[in-house]
């Protein structure tokens, strides 16, 4: 059964026993988002409105994060996520990320969550949101994204995941000079990624995670 545990920042992460696994960084969950996917991925990011795809919806952290900053840039933003294993009511309510978001953390976090699935819908201001329930691996990807998010379980837990294959499903969805941002630095992925069309960087990580990977579409 899924366990909540809390990371360094006093934000929530959710502990799978079933692979031996965290959702986020024991550092600091709100920190890592924010480091690896906001500050690197979206404030890097110049396309308006921006297109953002993320691979592993897990808690709704990077969605509520990105709605946030949303609504202090006034972007436009269209937001694409699937799920394979969507979380059970129960966890989600009991998640503390609202704490680090400001006045209206709760109630967006809470759209987010109550919003359908395979449809987009607006959540907030010009945040909009579509969920896919479903695996990555077999699903047919559509679409044309300025961002990448790609936020699954690690190359050691779900090598599939990482794999030419996935990466090169992901790099048909990437817009031209696209960004494709993630906290692994495994070999095998920036050699999938380069395969794939990529221009790699290697940057600095958040605490406790000494590099991240940013990547461009060429």
């Amino acid at each position: 059964m899924n366990q909540l545990v809390i990371t360094s920042d006093g934000s929530h992460t959710i502990f799978v026993p079933e692979i031996n696994e965290h959702y986020h960084s024991l550092y600091g969950a709100v920190q890592e988002s924010e480091f690896i996917f906001l500050k690197n991925g979206f404030d890097f990011c110049k396309a308006d409105p921006i297109k953002i795809f993320e691979a592993g919806f897990g808690t709704g952290l990077n969605a509520l994060l990105t709605a946030v900053r949303c609504l202090k840039v006034e972007r436009e933003v269209f937001y694409t996520s699937i799920e394979k294993y969507p979380l059970a009511n129960e966890i989600i309510r009991l998640l503390n990320y609202h704490l680090f978001t400001g006045k209206e953390g709760h109630n967006i976090f809470n759209r987010i969550h109550e919003s359908g699935w395979n449809k987009m819908q607006n959540i907030c201001g010009n945040f909009n949101l579509r969920k896919i329930k479903g695996d990555i691996t077999s699903h047919h990807l559509t679409g044309c994204y300025d961002l990448i998010y790609f936020d699954a379980f690690g190359p050691d837990k779900q090598p599939e995941m990482w794999s030419r294959d996935i990466l090169t499903k992901i790099s048909g969805i990437t817009a031209e000079n696209g960004i494709f941002i993630t906290y692994s630095v495994k070999g095998d992925v920036k050699r999938n990624l380069k395969s794939c069309g990529f221009d790699v960087n290697i940057l600095p990580g958040p605490p406790g995670k000494r590099h991240i990977l940013r990547a461009i579409k060429k």
